[in-house]
C-alpha cells in the first residue's frame, strides 16, 4: 500500500491510500480519483513527508510549531453549507435533466423555476453560448454523495 498527497485544480488537499503507483496511475487515467471536496477529477500528486520511523529516545517535540492542517476553513464551509441549504430549499433537483429543463424553460416550453442538477463542462458551454442562464454551485448535490 501506498499513501499519497493530492491536490485538485480547485486547491483542496486530502490524501489517500493505493495498492501500488501502477494503481494509481490507471485509476487516475481511468477518471476514478476526485476531489471529495469538489468532485473536480483533474488531481495531481503533492509534495507529502516521508514515514520514518522515531528513534529509541524519543525527542521532546517542538510545542511552538504550529500544526499543518488540510482542514478547510470552517467559516468557508459554513458559507457553502448555506448556499447548499438555500438552493436545495427553494429549488428542484432536476439531475443530469439540468441541461434540458434549463432549455425548455427558456423557449418557454416549461414553466419558469428554481432548478438545479449537473451538466458535463461541454453542456455548460453550450447553455452559456445559447444564453440560457446557469451557473456552477459550489457542492455536490446530497444525491450525488455517499
Amino acid at each position: 500500500m501506498i499513501r499519497y498527497a493530492l491536490k485538485c485544480r480547485n486547491d483542496h488537499g486530502f490524501e489517500s491510500w493505493f495498492k501500488s503507483a501502477e494503481a494509481f496511475d490507471s485509476l487516475q487515467a481511468s477518471g476514478m480519483i476526485a476531489c471529495p471536496e469538489c468532485a473536480d477529477k483533474t488531481v495531481a500528486k503533492t509534495l507529502m513527508a516521508p514515514q520514518v520511523k522515531a528513534s529509541k529516545t524519543p525527542r521532546s517535540p517542538d510545542v511552538s510549531a504550529q500544526p499543518v492542517t488540510n482542514a478547510p476553513d470552517p467559516q468557508l464551509v459554513e458559507a457553502i453549507r448555506t448556499i447548499r441549504d438555500h438552493v436545495e430549499k427553494n429549488s428542484d433537483y432536476v439531475g443530469d435533466r439540468f441541461a434540458t429543463e434549463a432549455r425548455a424553460m427558456r423557449a418557454g416550453d416549461l414553466p419558469h423555476r428554481s432548478i438545479y442538477g449537473e451538466v458535463r463542462p461541454d453542456e455548460a458551454r453550450k447553455l452559456k453560448e445559447d444564453g440560457v442562464p446557469a451557473m456552477p454551485l459550489p457542492f455536490i448535490p446530497k444525491q450525488k454523495t455517499n
